[in-house]
């Protein structure tokens, strides 16, 4: 499966794009999918976390663990996960010009090493294409709405 590359030009300033998709919290708020969020390790955000997430998908619950490899604060968080014999290293990364739109790039990775995905995977790759266009929309139009709303 070829990397895929997805990106969003988000209303909203960068620190609040990056912490949507940095913090796991705030993921889980953007993606309704996704039902419980449960922490492998003390820490919570940043560097070395490690947290079991569990997304609903087709009408049934699915447990993925992820651990942030990289983090770089308002520019880059990369996840791994180990799932199912495949290796998902995910990379998110932010930047904004003065006064413009941040700029949200996911670019995924896939590495099978079992028999089994490394035939599926090629088959199954539209599908995932369309949910991770998904959770990047949603996370546009969380991070829109969340900038629009009046502080209080």
């Amino acid at each position: 499966m070829r990397p895929m590359i997805i990106t969003r030009s988000i209303n909203a300033p960068i620190e609040n794009v990056f912490e949507t998709v940095a913090d796991i919290r705030n993921f889980s708020k953007a993606l309704p999918h996704i039902v419980n969020v449960e922490f492998l390790t003390e820490q919570q955000s940043g560097l070395g976390t490690r947290f079991r997430e569990t997304r609903l998908m087709n009408g049934k619950e699915a447990a993925t663990e992820l651990e942030v490899t990289e983090y770089q604060s308002n520019e880059r968080i990369r996840l791994v996960a180990d799932s199912h014999g495949t290796v998902w290293n995910t990379l998110f990364t932010t930047s904004q010009t003065e006064d413009g739109p941040t700029e949200l790039v996911m670019s995924m990775e896939a590495k099978p090493y079992k028999i089994v995905p490394k035939l599926m995977n090629p088959l199954i790759s539209k599908l995932i294409r369309k949910a991770v266009e998904s959770d990047m929309d949603g996370v546009k139009t969380y991070c829109e709405q969340s900038s629009s709303e009046p502080a209080t």
